[in-house]
């Protein structure tokens, strides 16, 4: 092996995350890792045996600084959720003395909280939707007179200004608001609420300011006449509407209501998050069993079945609830026709012939090829954004800029492309004349002149013959290029129903084009136009089932289910070919150390001796108090095993020490802040109020150790630590492989492991980033394995 990719292991093993113990730097703390990482040098010799299918792990080359950027860089400031429950003896005490009865109340009360989170979610849909519909509504008519009124004095160039400016301040003041305030709230929030779901803690993903200033971001973006949509960031609000109800408190506020305290744990708050991105989409597309399957299949990682029906439960609620608000707004009090904010049209089942399912594929291809072309374009702007748009003030410049050329855009297609269509069948409630005859109107302005979610359904209802192929064909390319340019910007939007409306498009283009191939045949439009806003979608998303359903259940026929899933696998099966999906993408120029649903195929040879950190930071049963001060303030791991005190007191006898347990960083603040001495508690705890509250209370803010005011006389008590910690935590013996690690990590959602050796002596510590480090590639049909490089500078 060289020196250099030596190292690179060497930096790599030793780098330490910030949830596990200490590695130290030095030749004896590594050797073992060399010596078993020496099996893989052969297989390193060659960059070009990785690319034909090597399963060698692929080391990057030693850099001497980070590019911001990379893709093959994990942030180590990323914290994990302490998924598995801390079963200490307070917890087994006061479980012991609940009793049935509590256990039937909590459950109610689960119900309870899945019934507001549905409710409350499909309200601000209701207003997000309000909102838009009616700002839209205004500033398309107003904009309408103006052209109107100055076309015939050959100024065009004035209602063209004022369509820039009205999208630039509109635009601006989400803008500000997302760059200065909240930048979390950025986006659609769906990768940020799949990592959350996956286990990792993304900071202020589930604030009530971030809930704020998404629902006022997206509704300036939508109505600022940028290519997004509302849907993508309901997901994101109905996770926050969750994370907030189930907790009965506000930090934000700083108000404890004194309620649903036994909610306030990370596997709990985790569940109810769930199902509040269930219901987020349920209110975007109205679909249930869509927004079921959509927190399975891209979210949660951890599921069981009453989580299943809670999740539904809260679904339906979500859709019933909207559809019954919108419909009493548009005047309809209980026809209940406005089951989402994604509203298609009701569609007529379209049949389909066996010969016709050749074209499905062949549209799943092209839209797995477009995907992977708007996830490469996405990317590479995303990387010149994090190296060159870094500050607050230009991300909102971006944000304006992309309003005035989305404004420039519609109105160069409309001023040169002649299209033009006879009144009477307009889709838009405002049709614009401009240079078209008496009795027709411009039916490029009718798709520009209100909302995206309004002209995917004029792609999809419209008749045959309603566009030109040429209006469509540039509408294509425009639209497709600004959306990609929008998705990332300092905004709160979706990427939903840019995509289903660019795939309805070229879908409708298509479908001409096959009109003239075979002219003796009718063709429905609709039926490509549907097909090709899934292939879209599908290839840039890479979604399956989930969207199968969803789609299913916003057009109401089940029986277009079979086109529809076989363009979207094709569409899958294409992109990936070429790249992941975006929100994958996004997740790993984040650095997040997501943990995908299967281990590192071909990983067998990977064992846990080489994946833990070590020599481990342990604290004894029976600890002091200064010297457990001063291991949080030197250190910032969350996890130290609990140990018997040293066989021996020489310190040139170097042991390891039997695990008899584990506890958590914020347990010890807590225990310190509250003064949970040994020589203060006399002969019982009756003089303290010690008990799993006192814990719940700080949950999930815990103060850190320099806020606490600790005097030099308390640093020489102690503090008992067996009734605190985790007497049985889940341990692995140094021997077990990676992908035995992996299964363990996934399945229980751990957050620290202990490595112990055969006389359970803690020898090492595993956490969720030593694993993530081992990541597997795929491009262009080969694959392989790569161990990533962990940085603080992301």
């Amino acid at each position: 092996m060289s020196t250099s990719s030596s190292q690179v292991i060497e930096e790599t093993i030793s780098v330490t995350t910030s949830d596990t113990a200490q590695l130290v730097s030095n030749e004896e703390a590594t050797s073992s890792n060399f010596t078993q990482l020496n099996k893989f040098s052969e297989l390193q010799e060659s960059m070009e045996d990785d690319l034909h299918g090597s399963h060698g792990i692929r080391r990057r080359q030693p850099v001497q600084k980070i590019e911001p950027g990379s893709l093959n860089i994990l942030s180590a400031k990323y914290e994990s959720l302490d998924y598995d429950t801390c079963e200490n003896h307070l917890l087994l005490d006061e479980e012991r003395k609940r009793g049935y009865p509590f256990v039937v109340w909590k459950d109610i009360a689960r119900w309870v909280i899945v019934l507001l989170i549905g409710v409350i979610t499909a309200l601000i849909a209701f207003i997000i939707d309000i909102c838009i519909e009616e700002f839209s509504k205004i500033k398309y008519e107003q904009l309408k007179k103006s052209v109107d009124k100055y076309v015939l004095l050959d100024k065009l160039y004035i209602p063209y200004l004022l369509w820039v400016l009205t999208n630039i301040c509109i635009v601006f003041i989400g803008s500000m608001l997302v760059a200065y305030i909240e930048p979390v709230a950025a986006g659609s929030g769906i990768p940020q609420v799949k990592c959350y779901l996956n286990g990792v803690k993304v900071p202020r993903v589930v604030r009530i300011k971030t809930l704020f200033v998404k629902a006022v971001g997206v509704i300036t973006a939508v109505v600022g006449g940028l290519a997004g949509g509302k849907e993508g960031p309901m997901i994101h609000s109905g996770a926050v509407v969750a994370a907030g109800i189930s907790q009965g408190k506000s930090t934000t506020f700083n108000k404890d209501f004194k309620i649903l305290q036994y909610f306030r744990e990370d596997h709990e708050k985790r569940d109810f998050v769930s199902g509040g991105a269930a219901a987020g989409v349920s209110a975007a597309f109205g679909a249930p069993i869509g927004g079921v399957l959509f927190s399975l299949e891209e979210g949660t990682s951890f599921w069981n079945q009453a989580l299943t029906w809670r999740t539904f439960f809260g679904t339906v609620v979500s859709t019933f609830t909207l559809n019954f608000a919108l419909s009493a707004y548009h005047g309809h009090p209980g026809e209940l026709s406005y089951p989402g904010l994604l509203n298609l049209g009701k569609m007529e089942p379209f049949p389909f012939q066996f010969y016709e399912l050749p074209v499905f594929m062949f549209f799943g291809f092209v839209g797995g090829c477009l995907g992977a072309l708007w996830n490469h374009i996405n990317y590479k702007l995303s990387v010149f954004r994090i190296r060159y748009v870094s500050a607050a003030w230009l991300r909102v410049v971006e944000a304006c800029l992309v309003a005035a050329v989305s404004a420039t855009c519609g109105f160069l297609m409309m001023f040169l492309l002649d299209d033009c269509r006879p009144l009477g069948e307009d889709p838009t409630k405002v049709p614009l004349q401009l240079f078209c005859a008496d009795g027709e109107y411009n039916t490029l302005a009718a798709i520009w002149f209100q909302t995206p979610e309004a002209s995917v359904r004029s792609f999809l209802h419209d008749p045959m013959g309603s566009y030109k192929p040429l209006s469509l064909m540039f509408f294509v390319i425009c639209y497709f290029l600004l959306s990609t340019w929008t998705f990332g910007l300092a905004v709160s939007s979706g990427l939903f129903i840019p995509n289903l409306l660019t795939g309805a498009a070229w879908g409708r283009l298509l479908a001409i084009f096959i009109q003239y191939m075979l002219p003796q045949n009718s063709i429905n439009p609709a039926k490509y136009a549907l097909v090709g806003a899934a292939a879209q979608l599908g290839g840039v998303v890479r979604m399956t089932i989930s969207l199968t359903v969803i789609i299913i259940e916003t057009t109401g026929q089940i029986s277009n289910a079979l086109p529809i899933i076989i363009t979207l696998v094709v569409a899958k099966w294409t992109g990936d070919f070429f790249n992941e999906g975006i929100y994958d993408i996004h997740i790993q120029l984040a650095g997040v150390p997501l943990l995908p649903w299967e281990p590192p195929p071909l990983a067998h040879n990977i064992y846990a001796s080489e994946v833990m950190s070590h020599p481990v930071f342990t604290l004894r049963t029976v600890e002091n108090v200064g010297h457990i001060v001063e291991i949080l303030r030197v250190v910032s791991y969350n996890g130290f095993p609990v140990v018997d005190p040293p066989l021996a007191d020489d310190a040139e006898v170097t042991t390891y020490k039997r695990l008899r347990g584990l506890i958590l960083r914020s347990q010890l603040i807590v225990l310190l802040q509250n003064k949970i001495y040994n020589e203060n508690a006399n002969t019982t705890w009756s003089n303290f109020n010690v008990d799993m509250n006192m814990f719940r209370r700080e949950y999930p803010r815990y103060p850190s150790i320099d806020e606490l005011e600790i005097s030099d006389w308390e640093k020489t008590y102690t503090i008992d630590l067996r009734p605190f910690m985790n007497p049985s935590p889940y341990t692995l013996p140094h021997r077990a492989s990676l992908p035995r690690l992996f299964r363990l990590f996934r399945a229980l959602g751990l957050r620290h492991l202990p490595i112990v050796n055969d006389h359970n002596e803690v020898v090492g510590m595993v956490t969720r980033k030593d694993i993530a480090r081992y990541r597997v590639w795929r491009h262009r049909g080969h694959m392989g394995m790569e161990e990533l490089l962990l940085s603080s500078e992301i």
